[in-house]
């Protein structure tokens, strides 16, 4: 069983040294286009931090950021409008960084690239705060070469990492419009009402008033005043606790739930949560129907729908890209098991921990990345039996920067951005090298700490990384000494 971990899980406390020396940007003579793609870089993580504050997501998008796009004005560039010609000369575009991946991401840069990049990083690596065991693999996703590795088969315990895992196998097995439906069904006779979950742990009070109010419009219309109210979680089977037990890190595992179990106001983090949460709204959808003019009679009860029984209400999540977004933005565990049952019943497996794990894995087989050693125990990496490779977590984020899947693409505009959002946004200063430019998911359990994402270094390349850390005894020094990486591998000269 794995270790409970303390709250905060995702988001240890203390923030490390921001004094980082090294800082991304245009060094010595580095020429125009390297300013501009930088720049532009600069730009767009400045911006994910207003976004981030406006919120929500929507579509992969979020709404603000929309919003705001639309209304841009004087944007320049050869592909932009250039707008008030009285204004400023428009900034140039940024030349491209991504190009067609080809074949495998494991195959090796010329020795001589890889012996720059070791220069920068092998003492790095070599800091004792990172524990007894550690792994780092970089990978330039525009060719797919790996530039840089250090016990990159290892299998090692990921932490949340295992996210990016989880959520590339649910956009390529269910693709990223995919919603996750809640419904009503009544009864051929009016008499029976039946609550259907269908796994979405974001269904909120809000999304149960507008079922209510669509039921007890068509109940009306056949006359019916009072029902019987069941409710159906039976979408999810096998044990409903997650290994670690009963945590605020997560609830239990139901196909019906109301903002994931939480009993307080967050939308985040850890809380407390209810035992029945497949109860509990069903007791709150009870409340919304007699409101809204339907007398239930007595207290709800688990059941399935009737066979002739016709579905009257539904109410569908926002698209899995956005789902995907918040799982690994703010490192949401009950997201990211509900992500990895969905990608079990397109799978045709059990909802479970052991369907989710089968129907994962054979996900990531299709992608033809090394998965020796390989086991994805859960969604959520809570589970110390989750074992990934370096090697596997930076080819997974090389290839969400496949132009050739550009499905899996809000795997990485999910990723916290350095001092802006999630789980980075207390990890990096104004005055650190790396904030605004890093893009990674953390990963945090007693003893393990992991940063796996992107940055673009001073050449323009978009980078892919991961780096993993087993052993730690300090967090806190742990996660300095990934920022670290993660800044001189951005900023470093090679």
């Amino acid at each position: 069983m794995a270790e409970p971990v303390e709250r905060p899980s995702t988001e240890p406390p203390g923030t490390p040294d921001g004094g980082l020396k090294a800082r991304l940007g245009v060094r010595g003579g580095a020429n125009n286009w390297q300013f501009t793609a930088v720049s532009a870089v600069a730009g767009l993580a400045l911006a994910a931090g207003v976004v981030l504050a406006a919120g929500p997501w929507d579509s992969g998008q979020r709404k603000a950021e929309r919003d705001r796009a639309a209304a841009a004005e004087r944007t320049g560039g050869a592909h932009h409008d250039a707008g008030d010609p009285e204004g400023p000369a428009p900034a140039p575009s940024a030349p491209a960084v991504l190009a067609a991946l080809s074949g495998t991401v494991t195959q090796d840069a010329p020795a001589g690239a890889v012996r720059d990049l070791r220069s920068v990083l092998d003492p790095l690596m070599g800091n004792d705060a990172l524990g007894d065991r550690r792994a780092a693999v970089v990978i330039d996703t525009a060719t797919g070469k790996r530039l840089y590795g250090k016990g990159a088969d290892a299998p090692m315990t990921p932490a949340s990492t295992v996210k990016i895992a989880t959520t590339v196998a649910a956009l390529g097995a269910l693709g990223p419009a995919h919603r996750i439906p809640t419904t009503v069904r009544v009864s051929d006779d009016l008499r029976t009402v039946t609550l259907v979950g269908g796994g979405d742990p974001t269904l909120d009070k809000a999304a149960l008033r507008a079922l209510a109010t669509g039921t007890a419009r068509a109940l009306k219309a056949g006359k019916a005043a009072s029902v019987r109210l069941r409710y159906d979680a039976s979408g999810y089977s096998g044990p409903s606790h997650h290994p670690i037990g009963p945590n605020e890190n997560i609830a239990p595992m139901s196909a019906l739930m109301v903002n994931e179990g939480r009993q307080d106001d967050s939308s985040k983090g850890p809380a407390p949560r209810t035992e029945d949460p497949a109860g509990d709204a069903a007791r709150t959808f009870a409340g919304l129907l007699d409101h809204a003019g339907v007398t239930t009679k007595g207290a709800p009860a688990p059941g399935r729908p009737a066979k002739k029984s016709r579905t009257v209400a539904t109410h569908l999540s926002a698209p899995l890209s956005g789902l995907v977004e918040r799982a690994l933005t703010n490192s949401d565990n009950d997201i990211a098991e509900a992500l990895a049952r969905q990608t079990a019943v397109a799978a045709g497996e059990p909802a479970d921990f052991n369907g989710g794990r089968r129907a994962v894995t054979a996900q990531l087989k299709k992608l033809r990345l090394p998965l020796k050693g390989v086991n994805v125990a859960d969604g959520s990496g809570l589970d110390r039996h989750d074992k990934v490779t370096a090697a596997l977590l930076a080819g997974l984020l090389a290839r969400a920067a496949d132009p050739a899947h550009p499905e899996l693409r809000p795997v990485l505009t999910g990723l916290p951005v350095a001092g802006f959002s999630g789980t980075l946004s207390g990890r990096y200063t104004t005055k650190a090298g790396g904030t605004g430019f890093i893009r990674a998911k953390t990963g945090t359990l007693t003893g393990v700490n992991s940063l796996a994402g992107t940055v673009v270094d001073t050449r323009g390349r978009l980078l892919a990384f991961a780096f993993l850390a087993s052993g730690t005894t300090a967090p806190t020094e742990a996660q300095a000494a990934l920022d670290k990486l993660a800044t001189a591998l951005g900023a470093g000269r090679r």
